[in-house]
């Protein structure tokens, strides 16, 4: 914007010799050509002389008053009294240099925007790992407490307490690892690696791995029949990641029916979901359910173990694929995440 101002200013100053030497180059060509008294001739240089001078003068002036409405335009900006790119505005003979103002203006205005966002966004942040952390250390500390204060002497609660400490800081742990996890993911620290895999080999060994934990809770994780020899394009330990986070939610909030995983194969792609017949998600809340530390019930939540983080790594897992999750939901029916990689 600046290099535009200089353009105009040194315009002037070039603008104004070029006139004096038409206008010079004029008169040489009159004499030339005719025939004046000497005293005619030195009125005629005299009077020419001084037309150039006022001519100058007013073109000096013009370009003054016009530098003079820049530097007042851009005065105003600097303190916060121009609001919006329209107030901005200046003469016709510098409507291009108005725009540019004007485009200089908004691209400040929308950063300073997004700084103010990301600031309301760490804060908060900031403010629930807080909170986050401080709920297992305080739980720890009130049952070593307890313990140390005699109860550890006393058979009937030591195991007890020491078992639900233990659990606190499997949860502890558990945050912290999410915490890196979507640290690293936001700050592009974590490098992917995309080859074709082997989605049913994947998937099937997830089965396994969670079948106990639905067992235990009275479900049955069924494994939907798909192509076993089906190859999808991605980072095969990420996509590990995201199941298990969909998976382990789904067993969480499942209390009776059952979990099915599965893949639908589709012409250029496969749609990767996990099916439930949970609680079911509101329609206010499933906008919200992948932001940070959101929890549908809080107490709920953490008192299973969760760390409020799991949908939002998955959905930036699935973001740095080039897909996204979604969410289909039914009060007291269930719910299905899925998204789709590429075949």
């Amino acid at each position: 914007m600046f290099k535009k101002i200089k353009e105009n200013y040194y315009s002037a100053r070039i603008f104004s010799p070029v006139i004096f030497s038409i206008t010079a180059l004029y008169l040489l060509l009159i004499i030339s050509v005719s025939l004046f008294s000497e005293f005619n001739l030195i009125f005629l240089l005299v009077t020419s002389f001084l037309f150039v001078s006022l001519l100058q003068i007013m073109i000096g002036r013009k370009r003054k008053n016009e530098l003079n409405a820049i530097k007042n335009v851009i005065s105003r900006i600097r303190k916060n009294e121009i609001e919006k790119p329209s107030d901005i505005e200046l003469s016709k003979n510098l409507e291009e240099l108005e725009d540019e103002i004007q485009a200089m203006f908004f691209r400040t205005q929308s950063d300073i925007a997004n700084l103010k966002k990301l600031e309301q966004v760490r804060t908060e942040f900031l403010g629930n790992v807080s909170h986050e952390l401080r709920t297992p250390i305080f739980a720890i500390q009130g049952f070593i407490e307890t313990l140390l204060d005699g109860a550890i002497n006393n058979p009937k609660v030591n195991i007890n307490f020491l078992e639900k400490a233990k659990n606190h800081t499997l949860n502890l742990n558990n945050l912290l690892n999410d915490l890196i996890d979507i640290s690293m993911i936001e700050s592009g620290q974590m490098k992917l690696s995309y080859r074709y895999f082997n989605i049913f080999e994947l998937i099937d060994s997830m089965v396994h791995e969670f079948k106990s934990n639905a067992e235990n809770k009275g479900l049955e994780l069924i494994l939907d029949t798909f192509d076993r020899n089906m190859q999808l394009y991605g980072d095969k330990q990420r996509i590990r990641q995201v199941l298990s986070n969909l998976l382990t939610n789904a067993i969480k909030y499942t209390e009776n029916g059952f979990v099915k995983v599965g893949v639908e194969e589709l012409p250029y792609s496969g749609r990767v979901y996990v099916q439930d017949t949970g609680l079911g998600i509101s329609e206010h809340d499933r906008p919200r359910v992948f932001e940070r530390f959101y929890r549908i019930d809080r107490d709920r939540s953490r008192e299973m173990g969760g760390t409020g983080l799991g949908l939002a790594i998955v959905k930036h897992i699935l973001e740095a694929h080039s897909s996204k999750i979604e969410l289909n939901s039914k009060i007291g029916v269930g719910s299905e995440f899925y998204f789709y990689l590429k075949k």
